[in-house]
């Protein structure tokens, strides 16, 4: 009489081999390091103040369709717009800066001016779209 050999699996159940696969795939993610984007921060009002802004404290700038600086009626670039605003806040730490976008204006160049006004530690910054067909 011959006996048959059973062939079996090496691992046995194969439940085991997903649990271990598993666990490995949790512990490598566990010690990766994410690299988090954490995009813009800039602090917000709380939801039921009111601030008053004076007209002394507000810097207006406008960004038209090419993407160019238009700062009182003259087309500036990046670096004034720094140049500025940093001068602004020195003098008045109460200052508030408004952007008004045209909504054919590259976004690339709407971030550089948001990196702008956050290099310069800007407390409060507003940014608005103008209608289509408004002009300056």
């Amino acid at each position: 009489m011959k006996l048959r050999k059973k062939r079996g699996n090496p691992f046995g159940d194969s439940t085991a081999s997903s649990d271990i696969a598993f666990l490995l795939i949790i512990y490598f993610i566990v010690i990766a390091g994410f690299n988090v984007n954490k995009g813009f921060l800039m602090n917000l009002p709380a939801k039921d103040s009111t601030r008053l802004i004076q007209k002394d404290d507000l810097l207006r700038f406008e960004l038209d369709g090419n993407g160019q600086i238009i700062y009182r009626n003259e087309i500036r670039d990046f670096s004034f717009a720094e140049q500025e605003i940093g001068a602004a806040v020195a003098n008045n730490p109460n200052l508030a800066v408004m952007l008004s976008i045209d909504p054919a204006a590259p976004w690339q160049n709407v971030v550089s001016f948001v990196e702008t006004a956050q290099k310069c530690k800007i407390d409060s910054f507003s940014f608005s779209m103008k209608k289509s067909g408004e002009g300056r």
